[in-house]
Parts: structure tokens; C-alpha cells; sequence
């Protein structure tokens, strides 16, 4: 419920979310509303003993707000957690020429059809024309609406989905199909909890693309950042931005005496930001070192050096800047790459590094949630950094992120209220 919520929490489009739930359950979710400030939840309702129960207790609880203006319904089941911003905001875009739309995948499987009887093959359709139907699906009000008032004065309504009521009741009302993806799984099977527990656990199933949002980026005015990692490449670009756009933004690098990798150089940094800004809102983590070459010829100082920055450095700054992210409800924003996703000759301690920056993100979103802490992960594709020109020379500039781009897009995700998300950053 967590995680298909913060889905919906985090997208720009969503004005509001209801929560269709049992008694049982109310209270729960009542908690994780609260323990989450997911603030997009306006209402907990009832559902009843039948799926479609559940719908017309949602559509019943917006018919005041559908008499004021014109109102779309999105319908998800929350044991879809995986769902992608790209499938909500395809589903979005599809009912501005659309009154219904529908989610779905190829069929990779053959469908058989049954003889119930003698449990033998009574037909194989063609699946050239089969889908696989998921969820969202979405419709104006007043369609869903008058398709299950139609569907509730027939003594022999049966439905499997709300798509389903609307193509039997409601047929002159065309139903559009928005591709879904394999890995928007729905959680019906104890086989299927290990496998979007696995997708969890990588990351693949808690990746979002950050988008560059400028005009929001006025939210950070006056906000306290502590960027470590600051003087070059990327945390440079995030540094300037942000000060650009009016937050008060302390800087700590090697340059400027600090060493991630030492605990007493750590708090230094954020005493002094706190002296300078009274409190600290965000910490940002860009420092790394990328040592590009094989494990069996580098020296234990490289070693050391590579687990000191990229993984001890990452745990000593989320330790101590708990309590004062605590006092303000902040944000811890990390970085990865993707080579965490896969390791790679020559990148052994680099590769090892990340995956654990990401496996890190996950346990505090989780460890500091009570507390309101919002801890992600920022994943850019190969970016034009003094770092990545160190290792691997000049390239062509149009291969690489603008370090300013990634800087835009990761200043973005520091005012949104998620947690525990790895963020790709892409070139468009």
C-alpha cells in the first residue's frame, strides 16, 4: 500500500487520492497516512464484499465534487506497487481525447479455452489480438458512473473490472488502450511477493525518471542545503543552481579540507552549517573517487580509498546529520550510478560502492520514515565530470549529461515528499 501510494503521491497530475480499504484495515492505513504525510490521501472509505463494491463506494464519494466541475477518476489496485510514472501520466494524457482508458500488455502466453466438463482445449485464439489487462484505468465521472448505474439495475451484473462495466454498459463509450509494462506485477500469488520483492530490492521496481521542473525549483528559496561534494562536477552545478534560485547552501569538499571518509571532518562541516544557517533542510552526498582498473593490481590504499569515500563516507554523513534532519523533517539525497545495477571489469570496488549507496537509500527511507525523513537516490547516466574525464579521457560531449541538467533534475526530487526511491537521470 506504501508503495502504490507513493506512486501516486509523487506524480504531478494526481490532484487527490481515496484509499478504498475493509474495517479491518482502516486504522492501518489511517497510520501509514500520517507516518508517510502522504497529504494527497483525502479519504479512507469503505469497500464492500464484492470488487465493484469498492468502485462505487469511491465514485459515490465524489459525486458533490462532480457536480462542480468536470472530474476524471483513476482506478489502481494498490497490490500493483511497481506502477511507472510514465503509465499513470500515459493514462492521463490518453482521457484529455478519450472518456475511457484502459491499461494492458501483449499476451506472450498461448490462451487456451476450456470445456469445463471434460476439462479439455475447446479453443486457442488468436493472441495476436489479446491483451493482458493491468491497472490504472481511468474515466470522465460521469462515464463510470452512468455505466455502473446501468450495470447495478441489472439483476445479473458480474464484472471483473471497471473497464469491464463500461464496455457492457456503457459500449458507446470507447475504451482506449495504454501500453502497460511486464513489471507492473499484481501481487495475487506468495510467488509473486518474492518477485516484486526482489525488483524492491534492486531498485528496478522503486526507479523513477527525474524530470527537470524549473519553475517549481522557487520552492527551494530560503531552504538550508549542505552539499559535500560541492566544488566540482556535479555537486558544483547543484551547488550554484540552488543558491541561484535563493537557498542558503554550505559547501564541503576535499578541496575545502573535508574527507568524507573521517567522522570528526563529517560533523565539523555540519556544526558549521548549522552556525551559518540556523538549521539544515537537505544534505546532498556527490563526493566519490572512481578507481578504473583491476582489482588484482590495485594497492590496498586504492581499495581503502575507494571503501573510505564511496561507502564509509556515505554512512558517516547519514549518521550525523540524523538528529538535524530529524528537528526539520529534511532530506538525505545520495548518489549512485548504474554501474550498481551490473558490476563490470575494472569497476569492482566503484560497482560495489553503489549498490550498497543504494541498498543504503532503501534502509533509512524505511529506518527514518517515523521521523519524516525523506532519504533517495540519484542515478544519472554518464555525466561530463572532472571524475569521469579522469578515468576515461575526452569523449564526445553529446554522449554525456550536462552536469547542470542532472544538478536541475536532483534539485527537483529535494522538494518533492518521497522516500526511498533510486531517481534515473536520462538524456533526452
Amino acid at each position: 500500500m506504501a508503495h502504490s501510494l507513493e506512486r501516486m503521491q509523487s506524480h504531478p497530475d494526481i490532484d487527490e487520492i481515496a484509499v478504498v480499504t475493509s474495517a479491518d484495515c482502516v486504522a492501518e492505513i489511517e497510520a501509514l497516512v500520517n507516518r508517510d504525510r502522504f497529504s494527497k490521501v483525502r479519504k479512507v472509505l469503505l469497500g464492500g464484499k464484492e470488487r465493484h463494491d469498492s468502485s462505487i463506494s469511491a465514485i459515490r464519494s465524489y459525486e458533490e465534487e462532480a457536480g462542480k466541475s468536470p472530474l476524471s477518476l483513476l482506478f489502481h489496485d494498490a497490490v500493483r506497487p511497481l506502477v511507472s510514472h510514465k503509465i499513470i501520466s500515459d493514462v492521463i494524457d490518453a482521457l484529455k481525447h478519450y472518456t475511457a482508458v484502459d491499461v494492458a500488455i501483449p499476451a506472450s502466453d498461448t490462451v487456451i479455452v476450456t470445456d469445463e466438463i471434460t476439462n479439455t482445449i475447446s479453443g486457442i485464439p488468436d493472441r495476436i489480438h489479446l491483451r493482458m489487462g493491468q491497472t490504472p484505468q481511468a474515466f470522465h465521472y460521469d462515464v463510470i458512473r452512468t455505466a455502473y448505474d446501468r450495470a447495478l439495475a441489472d439483476k445479473n451484473f458480474k464484472t471483473t473490472d471497471d473497464c469491464g462495466v463500461v464496455l457492457r454498459y456503457m459500449p458507446e463509450a470507447r475504451i482506449f488502450i495504454v501500453a502497460g509494462a511486464t513489471n507492473n506485477l499484481k501481487l495475487t500469488y506468495a510467488d509473486d511477493l518474492l518477485v516484486i520483492d526482489k525488483f524492491l530490492q534492486t531498485g528496478a521496481g522503486r526507479r523513477l525518471t527525474a524530470e527537470a521542473s524549473t519553475l517549481a525549483l522557487s520552492k527551494l528559496e530560503g531552504k538550508s542545503l549542505l552539499v559535500f561534494g560541492g566544488t566540482s562536477g556535479i555537486g558544483e552545478s547543484l551547488s550554484r543552481l540552488a543558491a541561484a534560485y535563493g537557498a542558503k547552501v554550505t559547501v564541503a569538499a576535499r578541496s575545502t579540507g573535508v574527507d568524507i571518509g573521517d567522522p570528526t571532518s563529517v560533523e565539523r562541516s555540519i556544526d558549521a552549517a548549522v552556525s551559518l544557517t540556523g538549521q539544515i533542510d537537505a544534505v546532498v552526498n556527490t563526493a566519490a573517487v572512481l578507481t578504473r582498473q583491476p582489482l588484482s593490481t590495485m594497492t590496498l590504499d586504492d581499495i581503502g580509498d575507494s571503501i573510505r569515500t564511496n561507502i564509509l563516507g556515505p554512512l558517516n554523513i547519514a549518521r550525523l546529520c540524523y538528529d538535524h534532519l530529524r528537528a526539520s523533517r529534511g532530506h538525505l539525497m545520495l548518489f549512485a550510478s548504474s554501474s550498481y545495477t551490473y558490476g563490470r571489469a575494472f569497476y569492482s570496488t566503484y560497482s560495489a560502492s553503489k549498490a550498497a549507496v543504494v541498498n543504503l537509500t532503501q534502509a533509512l527511507a524505511d529506518e527514518w520514515s517515523d521521523e519524516g525523513i525523506k532519504v533517495n537516490c540519484v542515478n544519472p547516466e554518464r555525466s561530463r565530470t572532472p571524475m569521469r574525464t579522469k578515468a576515461f579521457g575526452k569523449e564526445p560531449r553529446r554522449t554525456l549529461l550536462d552536469p547542470d541538467d542532472v544538478a536541475r533534475r536532483a534539485l527537483g526530487i529535494l522538494i518533492t515528499n518521497s522516500t526511498g526511491l533510486v531517481y534515473d537521470i536520462v538524456k533526452t
